[in-house]
């Protein structure tokens, strides 16, 4: 007695055909499960058992071997119980085998039968849909998140009943209904940059960052203000679009880390790891790798406060995701990459105490304790980050003053137009904005006026700056060119510019 079922595994984001081989013979019972099987799937033999019998079917006294096919890919996650389940009755010639063909299974089993919500579901129905099989049976609560793939029927189950009885006719199952697409991962934040007073500097300099996609760093003292101004960073960034909106799901769904009801995440992601965190949970890895906080930031904003208390080694990770948009994590049988196209914006004081420099508070370190404390961040860390900004003590006056500030929705106007015209002058590059701009495209789209180059030489020799910072300076001054809609990068967009990089005089001493 032989049987096939066809589910899916993934690696990474991508996803695989599985087929679950199911052969049930005479001889000593037992039940064998081969083809590279981790640990998680190798226990869904206890499931699976428990589930068939506390369903009220008969489990097969008899010898079961099961072959997850092909045998060369390894397979973990609970995923696999339900197509394991249905593939023995199927052998058991309690479920008709013609049934379940063009069907794709996936789903937990709990030990009284019931189907539980597995990750990942969303790349699993893209990959169904591009092996073009147009029918899934689906844990119901996954139901949400695969509703933006069109073209397949799905057939929600809530136990291992309710999949035999639509098998063998007894209680057949409606396809789902589409659901409505478009609800968010979060409630409105309330989050508005009117709420900040004062800080105009840096207010630029973050309106200038989501421009251009930039990363930034905001030295100041203890309670000036910069958590609060990171964390309306993603108010004034241009809207998803649909395409981002699904890989940022896509992650999301395989990390295990989709709310419930949630079809596609609308909002763009906001992650503020702590400093204790271990390079594993910044750039993904874990013995089944799992997408790290770069990965999570897709698309988003990834805010590290307190910058110079990270590690030094899990800083240093940073530098590759910044630069390539991806990271890849090796392991002997395979390599996943997960996309990490994240603006960073880090937060640090500017001493060990917080207070050198603060004209209201005295600081208890010296210079020299002072350099060293920023001093630990790598000069290859810091030419990754375009824009240096310094927020200083806000003042009294500022709190008490009467002035309306700017809302987040008229930054994000002037945002969006600058996103504009750089989508249109980048059409048909893999460039997104100008922060993405490499050598050569960079020496193409960032002409300079000769008063800018003249600047802009001076500052390179008296900071001592690097090639990269070089580059920096450019795509920066490119982003504020764009914002005031000049095709030409003019002398006051090169002296602004070269204002954010200011604190490599500080950092690289």
């Amino acid at each position: 007695m032989f049987s096939r079922v066809a589910t899916c595994g993934l690696t990474g984001l991508d996803g695989h055909l599985i087929e679950v081989e199911t052969d049930i013979s005479n001889g000593i019972p037992a039940f064998d499960v081969v083809g590279l099987a981790d640990t998680s799937v190798k226990e869904a033999r206890e499931r699976v058992r428990a589930a068939i019998k506390n369903s009220g079917f008969k489990f097969p006294n008899q010898r079961i071997t099961l072959n997850l096919a092909p045998a060369d890919i390894r397979k973990d996650g609970t995923d696999f119980d339900l197509p394991i389940a249905i593939g023995i009755l199927v052998a058991a010639k309690i479920i008709p085998e013609e049934s379940v063909k063009g069907y794709f299974i996936s789903g937990e089993l709990a030990l009284d039968g019931s189907v539980r919500p597995v990750p990942g579901m969303l790349c699993k129905a893209i990959t169904a849909k591009e092996l073009n099989y147009d029918k899934m049976m689906i844990p119901s609560q996954n139901l949400p998140e695969v509703s933006v793939v069109q073209g397949i029927e799905y057939f929600p189950v809530n136990s291992l009943n309710e999949a035999v009885a639509h098998f063998t006719g007894q209680g057949c199952i409606k396809p789902a209904e589409r659901i409505e697409m478009g609800k968010s991962t979060k409630a409105a934040s309330g989050l508005d940059f009117s709420d900040v007073r004062g800080q105009s500097q840096a207010k630029r300099a973050l309106e200038v960052a989501a421009s251009g996609g930039h990363n930034v760093i905001m030295i100041g003292s203890p309670g000036s203000g910069k958590t609060m101004l990171a964390r309306r960073l993603p108010t004034i960034l241009p809207d998803l679009s649909f395409e981002e909106s699904l890989e940022v799901t896509k992650i999301y769904s395989v990390a295990g880390m989709l709310p419930p009801h949630t079809s596609l995440i609308m909002e763009r992601p906001f992650r503020a790891p702590h400093h204790t965190m271990s390079s594993a949970s910044l750039v993904g890895g874990g013995r089944i790798p799992k997408p790290g906080e770069v990965s999570l930031s897709h698309h988003g904003v990834l805010f590290l406060d307190e910058l110079p208390e990270f590690g030094r080694a899990t800083l240093d990770i940073l530098r590759q995701p910044m630069e390539d948009g991806f990271v890849c994590i090796a392991r002997i049988n395979s390599t996943i990459t997960y996309p990490c196209r994240f603006m960073l914006v880090a937060a640090a004081n500017p001493c060990k105490c917080g207070y050198y420099g603060d004209p209201a508070k005295p600081c208890t370190c010296s210079s020299r304790e002072a350099e060293r404390y920023l001093g630990r961040l790598s000069g290859p860390l810091m030419d990754r980050i375009d824009i240096q900004v310094q927020v200083p003590t806000i003042r009294y006056s500022d709190l008490e003053s009467c002035s309306k500030e700017e809302n987040s929705e008229t930054i994000k106007k002037r945002v969006n137009k600058a996103r504009a015209i750089q989508k249109e002058r980048y059409s048909g590059l893999d460039v997104f904005c100008n922060a993405g701009l490499t050598g050569a495209l960079i020496r193409e789209f960032c002409k300079v006026d000769d008063e800018g180059r003249k600047i802009l030489r001076s500052a390179f020799d008296k900071l001592k700056l690097s090639a990269r910072a070089h580059d920096r300076i450019l795509k920066v001054a490119r982003t504020i060119a764009d914002l005031e809609e000049s095709p030409i990068i003019q002398a006051v967009h090169i002296a602004e510019a070269i204002q954010y990089r200011s604190l490599d005089r500080t950092v690289l001493a």
